[in-house]
């Protein structure tokens, strides 16, 4: 284990990419050979200075990583956006680019899915015998991952209480998954729809998405890591899968780096997008943990049940979905019925001068034009042919290209 840190001392931040072929919009299961040309041979792992590059499951996605803890979000989503540049660069050659957002609109996952057939292959062998990962649940998700330190049991319940309340409504902000086999799906995050049941084969891997209540090393082991490790049991016979992983939760404790990964963030347009989002994610908590809205007991009396009802909502209906639960309102400081959206901007009014103008601006835009999936069905205006969802989808791959919100004309 290395360095310990404490409470927003560090943060570090993941964000997953697809790649694919500039003239058939298909995925491009190339992500080897983008690693071998960047680094002159095979391997799954690139330091490039401040960023990191690595592969997925699959073999279309990369991950491009903070290399290791930083203290600076604000020149985090330009580091970025040049190993964006660099791999864009790399793969034009190829006839293939990035493409953003949590999921492939028109991918056949059955007939599109390559798995990573490299280092750590045998451990992916493994979850396709038992999942099989060929679902959209597996090969067609794209997430930010915000990785939060804690330095001993104190501060990981107050992080842990905090983040648990907090999980319910990030639907509402970072929503970008609304269409799957080339169909607006009805759910605002589509990829935590699947998300909820892509492990229903080990239930205890997932649970109800929002984590137990448990606030110490000891009883998150024996509550959540010592079932996991007694189901996985007789599908893993050699012993080669780390619980630590396992563990699929919305938000997961990694003590083998005191850390609490959040992973219910689709992926947005630009890293600008995604490290206002981690921003403003950050901030909020901040201000959970330091019981400026309600002390750490509210906080922790919140049952997962009650939690995965109201994400349950956020997950179909994102910023619209209307909360009239007074005591989850109170949470955040509020005493009437509001909207995930009003929620938000409530929030954002509290924390607004903690984060840059940069990251400000590309928060009111969402804020005002809504999460990411609204924004791309206002685009569609009602055409889901095929041609026009990948019309709007290279616009995408352009906003990632450079580095600019999405907004859409009416």
């Amino acid at each position: 284990m290395g360095k310990k840190y404490h409470l927003f001392e560090v943060y570090g931040i993941e964000l997953e990419y697809m790649l694919v072929n500039t003239n058939s919009f298909k995925v491009a299961p190339i992500v080897d050979v983008l690693l071998t040309k960047k680094n002159g041979e095979l391997t799954s792992d690139i330091e490039n200075g401040t960023i990191a590059w690595s592969n997925e499951l699959v073999a279309h996605v990369v991950e491009l990583k903070t290399n290791g803890p930083t203290k600076d979000l604000n020149s985090l989503a330009e580091a970025f956006h040049k190993n964006v540049l660099e791999i864009n660069a790399l793969l034009k050659p190829l006839q293939a680019n990035l493409l953003p957002t949590a999921c492939h609109p028109t991918m056949d996952p059955l007939k599109d899915t390559q798995l990573w057939k490299h280092s750590y292959s045998e451990v992916y062998e493994l979850y396709n015998r038992i999942f099989d990962c060929k679902g959209h649940g597996w090969s067609n998700v794209q997430s930010t991952h915000i990785n939060l330190p804690f330095y001993d049991d104190k501060e990981f319940e107050k992080l842990h209480a905090a983040v648990r309340v907090i999980l319910p409504l990030l639907p509402g902000l970072c929503a970008s998954s609304p269409i799957l086999d080339g169909k607006v799906t009805g759910f605002k995050d589509t990829r935590l729809e699947y998300y909820k049941t892509n492990q229903k084969e080990i239930p205890e891997m997932t649970g109800l998405v929002i984590p137990e209540r448990v606030f110490t090393k000891a009883d998150y082991y024996a509550t959540i890591f010592e079932p996991i490790k007694k189901a996985i049991k007789k599908h893993d016979t050699n012993n080669i899968l780390d619980h630590h992983f396992l563990n699929s939760r919305g938000a997961i404790a990694r003590f083998d780096r005191n850390a609490i990964e959040i992973r219910l963030v689709d992926i947005q347009e630009c890293p600008k997008a995604d490290i206002a989002i981690c921003a403003l994610i950050i901030e909020v908590l901040k201000l959970l943990v330091n019981g400026e809205t309600v002390g750490l007991k509210k906080q922790e009396k919140w049952l997962k049940q009650d939690l995965f009802a109201i994400l349950n909502n956020t997950i179909k209906d994102g910023e619209l979905y209307n909360i009239s639960d007074l005591n989850y309102l109170e949470l955040f400081d509020l005493k009437d019925a509001a909207t995930v959206k009003d929620i938000w901007k409530h929030l954002y009014s509290l924390v607004k001068e903690n984060i840059s103008e940069d990251y400000q601006k590309a928060l009111e835009t969402i804020l005002t034009h809504g999460t990411l999936s609204t924004r791309i069905i206002t685009a569609l205006k009602q055409d889901v042919s095929v041609k026009n969802i990948t019309h709007i989808y290279n616009q995408l791959a352009q906003c990632l290209q450079n580095n600019v919100l999405f907004t859409p004309t009416v």
